[in-house]
Parts: structure tokens; sequence; C-alpha cells
């Protein structure tokens, strides 16, 4: 028989045992990794998960170094020398020691990203081992990259909108009635909602781009940017970093990561103003982006995916410009899914007077100068003029006229020969350029050009943009005058 002691002592046992059975049974279930070390560094106790994160089963792990299976190397591939291992430092200090930022490495030679905490297990005042309790934060480290990446690309497209917002202001919204207008005002509605590409035409400063946006407001993509890319303004040897962008060190200068616009308007609308002056060996690349959606930035192997509206806009006949071999053929038809002609400003006379009421209220308030009134003489002589430069001339005209304005008095200053009424002036006008305007060469037009454009130079003392600028003496963009500036080869005196 047992005596009353043994019998009490039986069932305390089997108390105990089965807390160590429900302790077992929690480690097991646990999710994390947990493995023991003793006081060599060998392990001692390994739970299943720590088996299914890192490929090792139990047996292979338990009495060899774990250090040495597992925490062998840094992120970067360099070794981890075991005594600098924080998983060890448990054992000597006796503290407890967190790690967020390190890799563990699995049975296949893969790694993984984990957070760890290394605690120091004492007995009887002397320190036996460590516990290590490990998870994998794969997701986390992934999601927090994703969130980097669109606070990159967020800040991009703030810094590109910073750029962009003065003169987006500049044309305001669509303005006039004329039948011309109407007829492009219904064309941007039947192609806004759709993702078709679209390539607008038309003459310098007709408003191309303000179609442009108005085709994205329209459309699915407007909660995005519409990322604008000057093509006449980009030097030949930077055209592919900056429509895919480029990597540290990929060529000289090329001191940290750049994106390029397609990256930028992903999800969003890539406005290619001037698509004409693409060099004809990069159009192929541009080509293969709009098919395939992939492109590498330079000096990166990695292939990268967008998702982009593609709208463009040329004053230039492309037709033409494919016949003559300029242009590829299989590219314009990729662009002129949908086109759409900006008639020129003389074409749509009667939306003038409506332009210029806006222009001379956005002057007055942008110069904090008074705000003049128009005559009918004024209108008169605005609708009599022939509007080469188009829109952006008659913004032009109107804010030097409020600067030059005194007494409330505009004077706008137009050079060129008024309309004739009727086609009985349109004649004699013809007749009389017939008899006494010699008809100039291409090479004598090109001359033309650039006595005019360095008249306007120095007058502007070489100001470029600005009030004053030769850009709005001439009545251009500063982009397309610097362009011009660098065909021509003209330099500022010494």
């Amino acid at each position: 028989m047992k005596s009353d002691s043994e019998n009490k002592t039986e069932p305390a046992d089997q108390a105990l045992e089965g807390v160590r059975h429900l302790n077992k049974l929690i480690l097991e279930s646990a999710g994390e990794g947990v493995y023991g070390l003793d006081g060599e560094g060998k392990t001692t106790f390994v739970n299943p998960a720590a088996e299914r994160m890192t490929g090792y089963t139990a047996r292979e792990m338990i009495g060899h170094c774990q250090h040495k299976l597992v925490h062998h190397s840094k992120p970067d591939g360099t070794t981890y020398i075991d005594k600098e291992c924080p998983i060890y430092a448990a054992v000597k200090d006796g503290k407890v020691h967190t790690v967020s930022n390190e890799v563990f490495w699995r049975k296949d030679g893969t790694s993984f990203p984990v957070e760890y905490v290394s605690t120091p297990i004492w007995e009887n005042l002397k320190l036996r081992g460590a516990v290590v309790v490990f998870k994998d934060i794969s997701e986390r480290k992934q999601a927090e990259e994703e969130i980097q990446c669109l606070r990159r690309k967020l800040e991009l497209e703030n810094a590109y909108l910073h750029e962009e917002v003065l003169e987006a202001k500049a044309y305001g919204e669509i303005v006039g009635s004329s039948p011309a207008l109407e007829g492009i005002l219904r064309q941007i509605d039947m192609v806004g909602p759709t993702d078709a590409s679209v390539l607008i035409t038309g003459e310098s400063g007709t408003g191309k781009e303000l179609v442009a946006r108005e085709i994205h407001n329209r459309s699915a993509r407007k909660q995005r940017t519409m990322i604008k890319v000057n093509c006449a303004s980009i030097p030949k040897e930077l055209y592919e970093s900056e429509f895919f962008g480029h990597v540290k060190g990929a060529f000289t200068g090329a001191i940290k990561d750049r994106a390029g616009r397609f990256q930028l308007a992903d999800g969003g609308t890539l406005f290619l103003d001037e698509i004409g002056e693409v060099p004809l060996d990069l159009q192929s690349k541009l080509l293969r982006v709009l098919q395939e959606g992939t492109y590498e930035r330079i000096g990166d192997e990695k292939t990268l995916k967008t998702d982009v509206r593609i709208i463009a806009a040329t004053n230039r006949n492309l037709k033409e410009e494919v016949l003559a071999k300029r242009f590829r053929e299989d590219l314009f038809y990729r662009l002129n899914v949908f086109p759409i002609e900006v008639p020129p400003l003389r074409q749509r006379i009667e939306d003038i007077p409506s332009l210029a009421n806006r222009f001379l209220n956005q002057a007055a308030s942008k110069l904090n100068l008074p705000l003049p009134q128009f005559t009918k003489a004024n209108m008169l002589e605005l609708k009599g003029y022939d509007w080469p430069g188009n829109v952006r001339e008659l913004q032009n005209v109107i804010e030097r006229a409020v600067i030059t304005s005194r007494s409330g008095k505009l004077a706008f200053n137009l050079t060129q020969e008024p309309k004739g009424n009727g086609r009985q002036g349109k004649a004699e006008r013809r007749r009389a350029s017939d008899a006494e305007t010699p008809v100039l060469t291409e090479e004598e037009m090109k001359q033309r050009d650039r006595e005019n454009i360095l008249n306007a130079l120095d007058q502007s003392g070489w100001k470029i943009t600005g009030d004053g600028g030769a850009a709005e003496i001439l009545g251009m963009k500063p982009t397309t005058l610097h362009s011009k500036i660098k065909k021509l080869g003209l330099k500022k005196p010494d």
C-alpha cells in the first residue's frame, strides 16, 4: 500500500506533467518561431513554426550551432561574425536583445527578413543559454517598400505639379462658343471617358495642351496626375532618361535614382507635347512601351510595368513626316487612334471677345494693376488681326497692353496688316502680295527666323522667360524658344 505522502505526491506530479504538456502544445502552436540555445550556442529546442520558416527539421538543428545554420550572413551577403551576434550576446551579458533589421537564412539558401528577441535563460543565478522568438516580416517589409515607393511617387508628382500649376492656371478653362470650338468639345466628350490614344494637331499656340487636360479631366483617370513631356525641350542624349528614368551610377552625372515620366504617369495620363520632335532611334522604344506596357530604366535590368493613357500633340504634319521617313508609321497609327485638330484663332473669330476679357482679368490680377476696359475700337482691332501666334499670342498681347496702358486706355501695337473685310479685301491683299512680296526659299525662311529671334534676344538683353523676355516678345513658349536657340546654335555675345 502507498503511504499518504506518496498518494499526495502522485496527483501533484500528474498536474505538473499536465502543465508541461500544455506548455509544449503552446510552443508547438505558436505562430512565431521559437528555438532554445545552450551556453555554447547549440540548439536545444525548435518549435514547428521555426521548422516551417527555415526549412530545417528539428533533427537537423538540435545539437548544432544555430548561428551557422540560419544567422551566418547579413542581408547584403557579408559574413556575420558570431562574436557580434545579438542572439549570442544574451548568453554573454544576460540582457534581452531585440532586433528588427536582420535576416535569417533558409535551408535552400534564400533569406527572409525577421524581427526577433533573444532572452537569457537563468538557473541558480547562472546563465544557461537563451530562448529566441522570431517572426517572418516579409509581408510587412514589402508593404513598407510599397508605401515608400508611393511616397516617393507622390513627392515626384507634387514637385511636377508645382512646376506645372502656374502654366495650367494661365490658360484657364476652354473659352468660347464658336462652331469650330463646339466641334472640338463634342470630340472631347466622345473620347474623354475612353482609354483611346488621342493625337491633337494644330498650329502653335492654339491650346492643344488645354484640350489634352480636358480629355484627361473627363476620363476615369482624372484622380491621377496628367504628366506632361515637352519633347522639343529635351536634349537628344537625355530622351531615354526623361521617358524611362535611370538608376544611380548608370552614366556620368546620375548621382541618384530618377523616375521617368512613364513611372510618374502610371495609372494616369501621359501628354507627349510636340511628339514630332522625338528622335527616330527612340521611337521604337516608345512604341514598345505603348504596345507592351513595359520598359527598363537606364542601368537597370529589372523590367517595369506601366499603365498610362497617351495623349500626343504636334504642330507638324505627321503624315508628311512618315513619308519623309522621319517618323515611324507604326508609331503614328498607334498614336492616331482618335485625331483632333484644333482650329487656329483666325478660324474662330467669334471667340476673341470672351478670350480677350478672360486674359484681361487674369493679367490685371496677376500684375496687381488697375483693370482697364476694352473699347469697341480695341475689339475691332483684335478681331481684324490674323493672329499667327494664335491664343497664346492674344494672351501675350493683352498682358503687354495692361502693363503699358495709361489712364485705362489699351494699345496693342499689332504690326501685322489687318485682315480685309469680305472677299474683296482678301483678294486685294493676295494680289498685292503676289506683286510686291518675293517668295522666300526654305533657307531664306530659316535665316529670317534666326534674325527675328536674335532681334528679340537683343531687345530683351538675352532674357528668355518672364515679363519682357524674348519668349514673350515672340509670342511663343520659353521651351520652344530654348529649342530653337539650340537648333540655330545661337550664343549670347561676350
